[in-house]
């Protein structure tokens, strides 16, 4: 029986033919080459990726460096804001604290102020019930008129002097920690 020849069994004659052609074709490895062979190529892979490492674990080593001082740095500076934020607000709790203290000590001295201007009112009443003449009506009238000029002056000037030292006093806490802050922040931008 004759065998027929395909493009199959014809494409693997033709490649035993040439395996068999070729120099050292039919021959095995020796033990040696292909216990070491597999090694070298293991070892040359090795020092290839030992050699990239290198620089990935230094980049990485820096970057956690960075990461390390900068947050650092935050954390410092979030620090630095926290404790300034809790002196602003103690300033601005004392601030509000001598304001209402003054604004009381201005509303006790108006209503002083008050009812002294409405005792004489009522003295001025009184005075005028007992006049005999238009005379005495107008000397009286002048009188009052420069007394009420007088007391409302004083009083004003007395007004206008506790405002100004209130204010003052409630805003020095507040300049205070103004100072502070400002002396914080360029301390930190020089540093």
């Amino acid at each position: 029986m004759a065998v027929k020849k395909t493009p199959r069994t014809s494409a693997r004659t033709s490649a035993r033919t040439s395996a068999k052609t070729r120099p050292g074709a039919g021959k095995k490895a020796s033990p040696a080459v292909a216990k070491t062979a597999p090694a070298a190529a293991s070892k040359g892979h090795g020092k290839t990726v030992s050699q990239a490492k290198a620089p990935v674990d230094q980049a990485v080593a820096r970057a956690k460096e960075n990461v390390e001082k900068a947050s650092d740095a935050a954390f410092k500076g979030y620090d630095e804001l926290a404790v300034l934020g809790q002196g602003n607000f103690a300033a601005f709790i004392q601030s509000n604290s001598v304001f209402a203290k003054g604004i009381e000590v201005i509303g006790k001295e108006f209503l002083a102020f008050a009812q002294r201007s409405v005792e004489g009112h009522m003295a001025q009443a009184r005075a005028l019930i007992g006049v005999k003449n238009v005379q005495e009506f107008v000397g009286l009238q002048q009188d009052f008129a420069k007394q009420r000029l007088e007391e409302n002056l004083a009083e004003t000037a007395k007004l206008t002097e506790l405002s100004t030292r209130v204010a003052n006093e409630a805003i020095e806490p507040l300049q205070k920690r103004v100072d502070a802050t400002v002396e914080t922040v360029l301390k930190a931008k020089a540093a």
